[in-house]
């Protein structure tokens, strides 16, 4: 009996201590390969045109910033050529540069970062709910914690549809993808839980509308996006002369969708553009918001299982040993589009990568970046390798059980 708890007790510590070992292995990259040497920027450029070439039926736009200036670029297109000018639509990386105007509003005391969002709206209310929808405040939205359970993600509309007013959006948006009711509601408790919601981004852009009096695209161009310098950067009706031909997966051409959640998905920029937007979030560059604001953004706000994910608008990747994190935002939307912009405020170096023809391609040249600069491995790159680590874990759980029970057994023939 004694000896059988023993070996069940060293059972339960291996599997805890392999567990362990496949958990910090997996952060710090022990199994993944760097994709270039590090300081190697003529590297890494070369092993993402490869991975181009391999694995990508459309087009590509690449820069790397260093010490907060363009270190390298990178241009590739199976159509028409494509350059530093070129504008592509790049879905929820959308929402980083929203959250800069509201913060911009903040900064004005024009909104209370902690005050209902509902308070600021005057054309629709969140539906009635069990839960308190006053716990719906700017802070959480911005941060993806209010509890709103509508799973979007939206599709957008083709460029002959009928576009949904806001209110229609945000009461059932009809362009939400596959598995998203579309419905903005509260259906978690507020400031518990981290749940993606694009429609809390569009209430963010009727929030912005509503309290300024401007149509949300007229006011980002006037408070963020001519302010940086990013003067082709548009919301809506970009210029056709600087307009990216757009791939879906399978490399076929096709059309860009329009939306009424412009805020959450429709930003078109491009690689010169975003370079200035990176730049603006070093303290020693011309900026939208001051340094203080920016400190505030990204301080963690949202955690998954105990490691910051997100700040007020920004993804928090991985720590930059400095005290702050590498941060940033993706995009991902049919038919093919992906798109990363990520920065490490503490040394200036940065990546911006735009793409359609391939979903991943972009965020996963991204999760190189982070672990080619930092050495850490994003939670990002953590969550799309899940698979992978959870086959590891289960062939070394394997072969610790199969330990333990030849010793068992063994240890009963003896008695």
């Amino acid at each position: 009996m004694r000896r059988s708890l023993g070996i069940a007790l060293a059972a339960m510590l291996a599997l805890v201590l392999w567990i362990a070992f496949v958990a910090t292995g997996t952060r710090e990259g022990w199994w993944r390969p760097l994709p270039a040497p590090r300081g190697d920027t003529a590297a890494f450029i070369a092993a993402a045109k490869a991975r181009f070439n391999a694995e990508s039926k459309g087009n590509f736009a690449m820069a790397l910033l260093k010490n907060g200036r363009v270190a390298g670029t990178l241009y590739l297109s199976h159509g028409r050529p494509v350059d530093g000018g070129s504008l592509f639509q790049v879905a929820s990386m959308s929402k980083w540069i929203t959250s800069i105007a509201v913060m911009h509003l903040v900064e004005q005391g024009r909104i209370d970062l902690d005050a209902p969002v509902s308070r600021y709206l005057k054309r629709w209310k969140l539906p009635p709910s069990k839960l308190d929808n006053n716990g719906v405040t700017v802070r959480r939205v911005l941060a993806h914690v209010a509890g709103l359970t509508d799973g979007l993600g939206y599709l957008g509309f083709a460029p002959d549809a009928k576009l949904q007013s806001l209110s229609q959006s945000l009461t059932r948006a009809a362009d939400a993808q596959p598995g998203a009711d579309g419905i903005v509601r509260v259906g978690i408790e507020p400031g518990k839980t981290w749940r993606y919601s694009g429609g809390g981004y569009t209430i963010l852009q009727m929030m912005i509308e509503d309290v300024t009096g401007q149509p949300f695209n007229d006011y980002m161009r006037a408070t963020v996006l001519n302010p940086l310098g990013m003067t082709h950067s548009t919301f809506i009706s970009p210029d056709p002369a600087h307009l990216a031909e757009v791939y879906d997966a399978e490399g076929r051409e096709t059309y860009y969708h329009r939306f009424t959640a412009l805020a959450a998905a429709s930003l078109f920029t491009s690689v010169d553009d975003m370079t200035r937007f990176l730049r603006a979030q070093l303290p020693s560059q011309k900026s939208a918001l001051k340094p203080r604001t920016f400190a505030l953004v990204r301080q963690p706000i949202a955690y998954i299982c105990g490691i910051p994910v997100w700040g007020l608008g920004n993804i928090l990747y991985a720590p930059n040993g400095q005290g702050g994190f590498v941060i940033g935002h993706d995009g991902n939307n049919a038919p093919g589009i992906n798109t990363t912009a990520r920065i490490d405020p503490a040394t200036g170096d940065g990546i911006v990568v735009l793409s359609s023809g391939n979903p991943q391609l972009a965020s996963e040249i991204g999760d190189d970046w982070i672990y080619w600069h930092s050495g850490v491995v994003d939670f990002l790159a953590i969550n799309r390798e899940l698979a992978r680590t959870l086959t590891i874990l289960a062939i070394g759980a394997g072969f610790i059980l199969l330990a333990i029970g030849i010793a068992f057994f063994r240890g009963r023939r003896r008695a």
